[in-house]
């Protein structure tokens, strides 16, 4: 099984689905995981860490920035 790296750290789930769709539709599997660590009762939104194999970390990375606005993006690895 391939390593996952973080690729960027969003926000909210909103953001991170959407960073999710753009990988997505460069051909790039990415998953989400909390950044921080959250109650399963609690309702607000956490941090999420946007997640790709490593192999293809230069290639989310160029995905990202091509279809994103720079000030949009809290942090890219």
């Amino acid at each position: 099984m391939t390593e996952l790296v973080q690729v960027a750290l969003a926000e909210d789930i909103a953001e991170a689905e959407e960073l999710q769709t753009i990988l997505n539709q460069a051909g790039i599997v990415s998953e989400l995981e909390p950044a921080v660590e959250h109650h399963p009762r609690a309702t607000e939104d956490t941090p999420q860490k946007v997640l790709v194999p490593e192999g293809s970390l230069e290639a989310a990375q160029h995905a990202i920035e091509s279809l994103t606005d720079p000030d949009d993006l809290v942090s890219d690895i």
